[in-house]
């Protein structure tokens, strides 16, 4: 496991116009933030914080109890989520690109499904009030529709009557 660090640190990179982490040792994550996306939180390369590192944490070890990712892809799933929740600025629902769920199966974890009208695909809820949900595509690319894709990791707000419980059963071994 990639264990947080006091050392970690936030950085605004302008030449790549992202966010960046910098996890010591010549290691940075490159997220899919551009910074206009940003809070003014992140305008001083802030270290990595208590909060952090504790939602961090929480992620990956949620993420390593289903037995399908990796520990580095645990990681990077779970740095992306912490940016996603800390610094980015709030945005608007777009579920306009999204089909409406209409089942009775409750949504009990965080790896839900989105089905666009060109195709379904793994989406982590990041926060989630009474409306809507923050979520990051687990996707290598999601297509929202012709002409407009996402890229891995990057975030996308929808109302909670598009999220649909993710029913891929035989992939997911979540423990107890």
């Amino acid at each position: 496991m990639v264990q947080a660090s006091k050392e970690w640190q936030w950085l605004r990179c302008n030449e790549r116009n992202r966010l960046l982490i910098d996890l010591g040792d010549e290691l940075q994550l490159c997220t899919p933030f551009k910074l206009y996306q940003l809070t003014g939180d992140s305008l001083s390369n802030p270290k990595f914080c208590i909060d952090d590192a504790e939602y961090y944490q929480n992620v990956y070890f949620y993420l390593q109890n289903f037995k399908v990712w990796t520990d580095a892809q645990c990681c990077q799933v779970a740095l992306n989520a912490t940016a996603a929740k800390f610094h980015l600025k709030p945005m608007l629902a777009k579920s306009w690109f999204f089909t409406e769920y209409t089942g009775n199966a409750d949504r009990t974890e965080a790896i839900v499904a989105l089905n666009s009208s060109q195709q379904t695909g793994e989406f982590f809820i990041v926060e989630c009030d009474a409306e809507s949900s923050l979520c990051i595509s687990l996707n290598s690319e999601f297509k929202l529709d012709e002409h407009l894709t996402l890229e891995p990791f990057q975030a996308i707000r929808v109302l909670n009557n598009r999220i649909h419980p993710l029913m891929l059963a035989d992939k997911i071994t979540k423990t107890a």
